[in-house]
């Protein structure tokens, strides 16, 4: 098999301007990034079938090629195109319940994720730590989770486990 060596400079072109439009902050940039994205996957995916080949129809006779055309490939485009739609689809539905909002397309910064990146790296700053590990590793000491009385640590005397 030979490769079409246009049609594979064509999905990287495609595919390229696809993130770096994803990249934007624009709502529009980001839905003609995918769109073009998903043609490029598109393309990549016909380039990688192979050649034009004789229709895959079982039991004919003509033998105008040697190889039978692969409809896998052609099957997976028409799936992925259906995709890309509904995407695209939910994407203008988010886009234009965000401009009912706000006219402005440009998306704002997220506050929690601004303290989230600013957490000091310590393992004793992670969320799933209290303050009763150790600060260093973060591992559980015997201390256990100090949150409330120390009652609440003990087992009750005089009860077994059944």
């Amino acid at each position: 098999m030979v490769a079409n060596f246009a049609l594979l400079t064509a999905a990287a072109v495609l595919v390229a301007c696809g993130v770096y439009l994803v990249l934007e902050r624009a709502i529009t940039r980001m839905l003609m990034g995918l769109l073009l994205m998903g043609n490029g996957a598109n393309l990549l995916i016909l380039t990688a079938g192979g050649g034009a080949g004789a229709p895959p129809i079982k039991g004919r006779e003509s033998a105008v090629n040697a190889v039978d055309a692969d409809p896998l490939a052609q099957a997976m485009i028409l799936t992925a195109i259906v995709i890309s739609m509904a995407m695209t689809a939910f994407i203008l539905a988010l886009a234009y319940r965000q401009y009912q909002y706000r006219t402005a397309d440009i998306l704002q910064d997220d506050t929690e994720d601004t303290v989230v990146a600013k957490r000091p790296a310590t393992a004793s700053a992670a969320p799933d730590h209290d303050l009763s590990d150790d600060p260093t590793t973060g591992h559980p000491t015997h201390t256990g989770d100090a949150f409330g009385p120390a009652s609440f640590e003990q087992p009750l005397q005089g009860e077994t486990d059944a």
